[in-house]
């Protein structure tokens, strides 16, 4: 989701840079998806933001939490937003001490969990947005296409791991 995020937020105008693990999606997402940059959250994450985001962050997508999160926080500017879609790296964790919250007040942040349930009846308006972009190529998105129900659970656990390469189907 973060993909599309981006790539609406760049043809909006908007300076992204996107967080992906190893160099082949970092490519991938400043080569085909045209984001001005990626860090590697394998490598140098904080040096990768201190590069990037040196003037701080205004919108921040939230998809993994984690050590992730934990360096982009601090990034936050004053009033920045933040839309939590999910926390990957905690699924499966016991919950534990995130990030002070109290810099939420000192810089007037708004935190909004996002759950696309909560907008079905959206649905038509954002496919008729999209699926004209998809067309034309200006909304691109991968597909990670594993086989057969058996190996849906090696699938799952992959895409927990950051394995798959793009949103992860299972054909049947």
């Amino acid at each position: 989701m973060g993909a599309v995020v981006g790539q609406l937020a760049k043809q909006a105008g908007c300076r992204v840079v996107g967080i992906a693990g190893g160099a082949e999606k970092c490519r991938y997402v400043t080569d085909e998806l045209g984001f001005d940059a990626c860090i590697d959250h394998k490598g140098a994450l904080n040096a990768g933001l201190d590069a990037h985001c040196a003037q701080g962050i205004d919108v921040y997508w939230e998809n993994v939490g984690g050590a992730v999160q934990a360096a982009v926080f601090p990034r936050l500017n004053n009033f920045a937003r933040m839309v939590m879609c999910g926390m990957v790296a905690e699924y499966n964790q016991m919950p534990h001490a995130g990030p002070s919250l109290m810099s939420a007040v000192r810089k007037r942040l708004r935190i909004q969990g996002f759950i696309v349930s909560d907008s079905w009846n959206r649905f038509p308006e954002w496919r008729a947005l999209a699926a004209p972009m998809v067309k034309d190529g200006r909304l691109k998105y991968r597909e990670d296409v594993v086989d057969g129900l058996a190996n849906a659970p090696a699938a799952f656990i992959g895409l927990l791991q950051g394995r798959n390469f793009g949103k992860l189907l299972v054909r049947l």
